[in-house]
């Protein structure tokens, strides 16, 4: 069985953050021949099913860059790779020292995804709270309320690139802990970063899909440095024309812009669809 697995944010996505008309039609052409795929991304579960849903992802999902995977058919849950609270309270520390809110996201003991976070400091911040708010199965929670046990996936933020850089820099100083970082949408000047145990990752993660679905080939797609892992464990890797550089170099091929459905038009030709 061939299993294609595809990154979402630059790669599978378009600018406007959705799966366009041409690559749905390009994703049913493949379910229509019987040709297995799923996906395997940074974003928490309840960011990304919105996008997918309707879709046909119908097997395993990786998220949270590989500490959970979501099985639509049964609708369970596993989790590896957590981050300690001690951890959690370490990244707070660094978080606190630039003037960042740190937004901590758990999944509770009954499946529930929680996100904790101290005080709110700046209106970009703000922004990206409230649109947690807005995902009904989210609840949005002070820090102080975070249990001892908490079940923590990932911390993320948002703010001036200079902040973020810094934060990045101390983080990678602390071996358990990996930090992804990038300019933000919000905004000229801010960028993002999403800290993870260093364990954690879409590889792994997709090593262990492999053994559970019987896979004989692996075709991964993904255009940044938290695809690496998973490019290393692929027969094929493609890299969208906006990847970074270090992900070309991992890649069996480039293919077209992710803006300009250069992953569907690419496997319309690879798979005569």
């Amino acid at each position: 069985m061939e299993l294609i697995v595809f990154d979402l944010d630059g790669t599978l996505l378009n600018d406007a953050s959705q799966i366009s008309p041409f690559t749905h039609a390009t994703l049913a052409l493949l379910a229509k021949k019987e040709i297995a795929y799923t996906l395997a991304t940074g974003r928490t579960l309840h960011s990304a099913q919105a996008i997918i849903d309707g879709h046909g992802f119908h097997l395993p999902h990786i998220y949270s860059n590989g500490v959970i995977t979501w099985n639509p058919q049964n609708e369970s849950l596993s989790l590896e790779n957590l981050l300690t609270v001690t951890e959690a309270n370490s990244i707070l520390e660094s978080a606190l020292l630039q003037d960042i809110t740190p937004f901590i996201s758990s999944v509770d003991f009954n499946n529930r995804y929680c996100i904790y976070h101290p005080k709110i400091r700046h209106a970009v911040e703000k922004q990206l709270c409230n649109t947690f708010s807005t995902r009904p199965d989210v609840a949005i929670l002070p820090v102080d309320k975070m249990p001892a046990n908490a079940q923590i996936t990932n911390i993320s933020m948002l703010g001036a690139g200079h902040k973020i850089d810094a934060i990045q820099q101390n983080i990678n100083t602390e071996t358990q802990l990996i930090a992804y970082s990038g300019p933000a949408l919000e905004g000229k000047g801010l960028k993002w970063i999403d800290i993870h145990h260093s364990h954690a990752n879409k590889g792994s993660a997709i090593e262990g899909l492999k053994k559970t679905l019987g896979i004989s080939k692996l075709i991964c797609f993904g255009d940044s440095d938290n695809d690496l892992s998973m490019f290393a464990v692929a027969d094929e890797c493609y890299a969208p024309a906006n990847a970074n550089a270090e992900i070309k170099a991992a890649a069996t091929a480039i293919v077209g812009h992710h803006d300009a459905d250069g992953v569907a038009y690419f496997l319309r030709e690879r798979f005569n669809l």
